[in-house]
């Protein structure tokens, strides 16, 4: 394995160790250097051609196949769900599920094979962002929309109300189950949110809500917990760059073989692991600035990430603007335990003409053949990609 996949030893289940890696993770944090870019780590994927296939209806615009795509995830049953922002991509970063129309639903689904066997949710989204699926195949979804108007457009629902800051169970059928939050209310209290970015569900079925899209009101930037009929359990983290705390908090998972939960802390450049209590167990900087993290079944960790120039600080802000180099943004594979870096494979768009913050790969899953699922955000795509060696 090459040496800049590891973080100092390989991490044992020792006490000693993780808070060795605790020290040096608060050193890293201090520094705020972005991690150099492995550039010598395989890639054993291949990318799906002309992968799901759309009906002509649903098209981007200017003879794009998506606008914004800001998730996908798979279903128990193996099918393929995605969350975008309804075929459209302007503006750029902020594309809008408002006023788009029955013919282009912000949810849809997909057989393995990529054939579309249903789609919904339109009027409930005003900027859609995270999203997963649980254990029993119902959708988790946030809104990050804090606007009155969007593009000139009220961002209403049919009862009037501004949608945004809130948290959605989804029947597969597309029946709206539970929501946490109040819509169109911004703030950072028990059941209150401010730009929610993702939400995960542990096997038990309590919640974890990644709060906190940057910029907000609120200055919120934590993890809020729920029991699985939404009550309120507790929260952890505020704004800043110590272990524990974050600055945008942009994506959550929980899942492998100890049932941690994974933070995408895009703006302090780090992947942070916690206990489902909230313990801190590790902050990782090798994998780059995270946009989108998952984890299989197998502990193998998924990152949607982007790299800059190590002698560059990041100045706690998110990546903005056309990157040259060829690893500049990629999904980069690890080991969810460890941290050890394992497999690299390069965004394959024109990275000189992307303008999105952050990676292309802003939402990231993969199946039980190992298939892996990429939401592209700024380049308006969807991919999958099989291994081959």
């Amino acid at each position: 394995m090459p040496p800049a996949g590891r973080v100092g030893a390989t991490l044992a289940v020792g006490a000693v160790v993780v808070a060795a890696l605790a020290v040096a993770a608060h050193a890293q944090g201090r520094r705020d250097t972005p991690y150099p870019k492995p550039s010598t780590l395989p890639n054993p994927y291949r990318l799906v051609p002309d992968w799901p296939t759309l009906p002509a209806s649903m098209k981007g615009p200017n003879g794009h196949r998506w606008g914004e795509v800001i998730r996908v995830h798979v279903a128990p049953n193996g099918n393929v769900w995605v969350f975008h922002r309804c075929f459209y991509d302007k503006p750029s970063g902020d594309a809008t599920c408002v006023n788009r129309g029955e013919a282009n639903p912000p949810i849809l689904e997909f057989n393995p094979a990529g054939r579309l066997l249903k789609s919904f949710g339109v009027g409930l989204f005003a900027h859609p962002h995270g999203f997963t699926v649980d254990k029993d195949g119902n959708l988790w979804t946030t809104d990050t929309n804090d606007e009155e108007t969007i593009l000139g457009m009220p961002a209403k629902n049919a009862q009037g109300v501004t949608m945004g800051h809130e948290i959605l169970k989804i029947s597969p059928t597309g029946q709206v189950l539970m929501t946490i939050g109040k819509e169109g209310v911004a703030g950072n209290g028990p059941y209150t949110f401010d730009r929610p970015t993702g939400v995960a569900i542990a096997p038990n079925g309590n919640i974890f809500v990644a709060d906190g899209h940057s910029p907000n009101k609120s200055h919120s930037a934590r993890v809020v917990k729920y029991s699985p009929d939404g009550t309120f359990i507790k929260e952890w983290g505020h704004l800043g760059s110590e272990p524990g705390n974050f600055r945008e908090p942009h994506d959550i998972f929980v899942g492998g073989s100890k049932g941690y939960v994974y933070v995408a802390d895009r703006q302090n450049n780090r992947v942070q692991v916690f206990d489902q209590n909230g313990s801190f167990i590790a902050a990782w900087k090798q994998f780059g600035q995270p946009s989108s993290v998952y984890v299989d079944r197998r502990d193998n960790l998924f990152v949607g990430a982007v790299y800059q120039n190590p002698e560059v600080p990041s100045r706690g802000q998110s990546v903005t603007g056309p990157t040259t180099g060829a690893n500049d943004r990629a999904i980069v594979i690890g080991n969810a335990i460890t941290g050890e870096l394992e497999y690299l494979i390069p965004d394959p768009g024109d990275l000189s003409k992307m303008t999105d913050t952050g990676t292309s790969a802003s939402g990231i899953a993969a199946d039980d053949q190992g298939n892996i699922y990429a939401a592209d955000v700024g380049l308006n795509n969807l991919r999958k990609y099989v291994k081959v060696q």
